[in-house]
């Protein structure tokens, strides 16, 4: 069980089982669901609970990560366009 580690917007999680690394690249709180992005670019969406249950370790985004080019709307993340320009873009919510 993975109780403790949270999907934190833009980080990066090894799924120690399996073996394969993803970023976490949306989370909605109030449908339940997390949406990762492989290093191949795929993108897949698990559900909370899921999430809890698969042995996760947090850590550093690959040297050779150049992303798939996934373009987000600030307002898809809760921020205005004049926060965004004004640096806040590394913006992720920070869990208790």
């Amino acid at each position: 069980m993975n109780a403790n580690l949270d999907p934190v917007l833009g980080s990066w999680y090894r799924h120690l089982d399996k073996g394969y690394e993803f970023q976490v690249v949306a989370y909605d709180e109030t449908d339940g669901v997390v949406e990762i992005q492989y290093l191949n670019g795929d993108v897949e969406a698990l559900e909370i609970d899921l999430w809890y249950e698969m042995e996760l370790e947090q850590t550093e985004p690959p040297e050779d990560w150049a992303g798939a080019g996934i373009d987000f709307d600030s307002e898809d993340i809760g921020i205005s366009d004049e926060d965004w320009n004004e640096g806040l873009g590394e913006w992720h919510e920070e869990r208790p």
